[in-house]
């Protein structure tokens, strides 16, 4: 992170010993850390303007704490959410992060190691809110928003997940080349995938209906057998997309030496 940049920290957690630590840590850093012992209304978290939230949904109970974790990511889509808890199995640790968790963190953890993946996480939204400034995206019928999270056609909103937009604004971004799955994953879910994981098929799917029941008359996402997933729109009659620009107006020239497979 820039030192120009502070980080604003909220914290939501009972195991006091590794609170105090962190505080002390956070505090040489020069980042600014908001405490509690209890669930921090989401509203109060806006009016905090954060960076991050780390916190433990255990100590919220099992459903509450699944039912916050829902409410903070779907209210706060470029707050950075950190979870710290104790042993947890694969499909709840795979269950926060399609909720919108950016980290999975297991206890007991080193405060150092907890402040390193909270910049990591700082970092990564820094250059997604530097991406909504630059302004939306167009691509065939649709207009990506990096300020809304959201992507339109014809104003209509798709309806995406914090995940399914960050898939898809990924896959644009990458204007026609080819993304192999496991770049797709490390650069949307931030972790290295497990041998056998499907999450990236299952994501890719479920943009696929969104867009093919908003835009049907365009083929957004063509499938490279084996490797990946390439973003290159192509109209009903093969022909490729006439606009493709952002904010600066540049245009796009996509990638046609293979057919695409869908």
């Amino acid at each position: 992170m820039n030192p120009q940049q502070t980080i604003r920290l909220a914290v939501i957690d009972t195991d006091s010993g590794f609170v105090t630590v962190l505080a002390k840590r956070t505090e040489a850093a020069g980042w600014q850390l908001r405490q509690g012992g209890s669930a921090i209304p989401p509203e109060e978290l806006v009016a905090m303007k954060l960076n991050a939230l780390l916190l433990d949904p255990a100590m919220l109970g099992a459903e509450d704490g699944w039912g916050y974790l829902e409410r903070v990511c779907g209210m706060l889509p470029d707050l950075g959410v950190v979870v710290c808890t104790g042993r947890s199995t694969v499909a709840q640790r795979v269950r926060g992060l399609r909720l919108g968790v950016d980290d999975w963190i297991t206890k007991p953890c080193h405060p150092e190691e907890a402040m390193a993946r909270i910049e990591a996480v700082s970092r990564r939204r820094r250059r997604g809110s530097l991406r909504a400034e630059a302004g939306p995206l167009v691509a065939g019928e649709l207009e990506i928003r990096a300020d809304q999270f959201q992507a339109f056609v014809s104003g209509d909103s798709l309806d995406l997940t914090r995940r399914e937009f960050e898939l898809l604004q990924l896959l644009a971004e990458a204007k026609g080349q080819v993304l192999e799955r496991e770049t797709i994953y490390q650069r949307v879910w931030g972790y290295a995938m497990a041998h056998g994981d499907r999450s990236v098929d299952v994501f890719v799917r479920k943009l696929r209906q969104k867009l093919e029941k908003r835009s049907p008359g365009w083929a957004y996402i063509h499938t490279h057998f084996g490797v990946g997933y390439r973003f290159d729109p192509e109209s009903e009659g093969g022909g490729e997309s006439e606009s493709f620009t952002s904010s600066s107006q540049q245009r796009y020239s996509g990638v046609t030496s293979s057919p695409p497979a869908r």
